[in-house]
């Protein structure tokens, strides 16, 4: 079975999907305060991390450590409708950029949007250490359960 990198096409595939994510979420007056500018490296910061977390290679551990995305959440106080949006634009984008429509792939990647929104959500709220949520590493993401992929 292909990972979920190579299945959305490695790279080029996962670059793509970031660079028309991070336009969508420029231009958004909901998500606008959370990205009021774009900023030198984001979509190949993102583009690593998907990456890393799709099976890929571990360029966002290795380059930036996942301390880097708690920080860059922190004390941002993301909103529901925030964190609501910011799927709904990835999953839009995903569409854009031509990657795999298979429900099994599109599954993979909504749950994994979904969980990592929750998680920058509970950091962006943390007053303390304690409060932030525990994960502490680049989530590996793999196909749902019941898919069978040759």
């Amino acid at each position: 079975m292909p990972s979920l990198y190579t299945h959305a096409g490695g790279d080029d595939g996962l670059h793509r999907l970031e660079e028309l994510f991070y336009t969508k979420v420029l231009a958004d007056p909901v998500l606008q305060p959370l990205f009021p500018e774009r900023r030198p490296h984001h979509v190949e910061h993102l583009t690593w991390f998907t990456a890393e977390s799709f099976g890929g290679p571990d360029r966002f551990t290795r380059e930036l450590g996942f301390g880097h995305i708690i920080q860059a959440h922190r004390h941002m106080e993301i909103t529901e409708e925030q964190r609501r949006r910011f799927v709904a634009l990835y999953l839009e984008a995903l569409d854009e950029a031509g990657l795999p429509d298979d429900e099994p792939f599109r599954e993979a990647v909504r749950s994994h949007v979904e969980f990592g929104s929750q998680v920058a959500w509970q950091n962006s709220h943390a007053e303390t250490d304690a409060d932030l949520h525990p994960l502490r590493e680049v989530p590996r993401w793999t196909w749902p359960e019941d898919t069978d992929r040759a």
